[in-house]
């Protein structure tokens, strides 16, 4: 069976088409991140609807609480899976209070929305470092997040969060940066690299489409990410007031992997202006460490 999307409808205004698992059936059977635990729910019914009533492995990109929040309800619901993730990031699921608290900090509304984790027993995960699962392969990819990493499996990439955000709006291309702070230029970059290494393939986002040429839109994201560093250090030259938003705004006019954001409606633009700003915060730390 070819990768299924489901997309995991949230009810913030302008947050549908936006997070989605990815369900593969075969030898085995195995969801690509599950969501907010808000949400959680119509995941699982959306899989029993495909009947589906096994699941042998949960992958988890990263342990950010759109992709992983739930994790500890579908574990519950399907007690034969287990969940592989980077090892870095098992101790915040078994305990995730940290990791709830960085959420509302750096989030608010939106974290409230996405709704606070359950903790997941120990046992029921596998650190990325000893998975071993006939045709999956772990690819590191930090950058979106110290903790991320890519699956392939036969002839598929997931890249979760590691080639940035993607989709169509009006049958109009979308590619946005996720890069909040800590952010590593050299680290997403090196990342990006290790995907552009491997064969070219269809690659599935976690936001939140798929795409038939891995190679195509890593070099564009490749591009991408170079084009916001010298977007972002031109607006720094510049008189300091505003630099945020000035940047923003700068951005959205000089970027063309943007311009489908004039498409899209208002509650949609709303919520990119929010994650358009936090990956600017993120470069605008990186220059600052930087300079």
């Amino acid at each position: 069976m070819n990768p299924a999307l489901i997309e995991v409808k949230q009810d913030r205004p302008g947050f549908n088409g936006f997070i989605g698992s990815w369900v593969c059936v075969g030898d085995i059977n195995f969801v690509v991140d599950v969501g907010p635990s808000n949400s959680v729910n119509r995941l699982i019914e959306s899989i029993k609807a495909m009947k589906i009533d096994r699941v042998d492995y949960i992958l988890v990109t990263h342990i950010h609480i759109d992709h992983a929040g739930g994790l500890a309800h579908i574990l519950d619901h399907f007690p034969m899976a287990k969940a592989i993730c980077h090892e870095k990031g098992i101790k915040h699921l078994v305990d995730p209070s940290k990791l709830w608290d960085g959420s509302l900090k750096t989030l608010g509304e939106v974290a409230e929305s996405y709704g606070p984790l359950r903790p997941v027993k120990k046992e029921r995960l596998i650190p990325h470092t000893e998975a071993d699962i006939k045709d999956i392969k772990i690819i590191e990819t930090p950058g979106h997040a110290p903790h991320h990493i890519s699956f392939s499996y036969r002839g598929n990439l997931f890249a979760g969060e590691a080639a940035g955000n993607y989709c169509t709006i009006s049958g109009k291309e979308y590619l946005r940066p996720a890069t909040p702070p800590i952010f590593l230029l050299e680290e997403c970059l090196t990342s990006v690299d290790k995907l552009l290494a491997m064969e070219e393939m269809p690659m599935y986002y976690g936001h939140f489409g798929q795409v038939e040429s891995s190679h195509q839109l890593l070099k564009r994201f490749r591009h991408q990410l170079l084009r916001w560093n010298d977007i972002i250090k031109e607006e720094i030259t510049t008189e300091n007031s505003n630099l945020s938003e000035r940047c923003l705004e700068s951005l959205l006019e000089k970027d063309p992997d943007l311009k489908t954001f004039e498409f899209m409606d208002s509650d949609m633009q709303m919520r990119e202006r929010f994650f358009l700003s936090n990956s600017v915060r993120g470069y605008l730390g990186y220059l600052k460490e930087n300079s």
